[in-house]
C-alpha cells in the first residue's frame, strides 16, 4: 500500500508537540490501530484484554493517545479508508 515514490515529493520532517499547538492533525486510523495491536502488549508479549477475553490494545493506545494529544492542545481526526476506487482495485 502507499504511493510509490512519495518520499521523493514530500519532505521528511521531525516536529515537537509544541508545534502542534492549537492546530487539528489528520491520522491515518487503519494504521494506528494497527500499530496499537502489533505493539502494545503484557509483559509476557500477550496483547492486552478484557475480562471476556477479547483484545483491547488497540481501544488502550488510541484512548492514551487522543487524551495526550488533547492535554497539548491538538485536536485529532481520525480518518478511515472508505470502498477503494477502481482504480486503486487494479494495482
Amino acid at each position: 500500500m502507499g504511493i510509490t515514490n512519495l518520499g521523493k515529493i514530500i519532505k521528511s520532517e521531525q516536529i515537537q508537540m509544541k508545534d502542534l499547538y492549537k492546530k487539528r492533525i489528520a491520522i491515518d486510523a487503519n494504521n494506528i490501530l494497527y500499530q496499537f495491536l502489533a505493539r502494545i502488549r503484557q509483559p509476557d508479549g500477550t496483547p492486552l484484554k478484557d475480562s471476556q477475553d477479547r483484545i483491547t490494545s488497540h481501544l488502550s493506545g488510541l484512548f492514551f493517545r487522543t487524551i495526550n494529544l488533547l492535554e497539548n492542545s491538538v485536536e485529532p481526526v481520525y480518518v478511515y479508508d472508505g470502498k477503494p476506487t477502481s482504480l486503486k482495485m487494479k494495482v
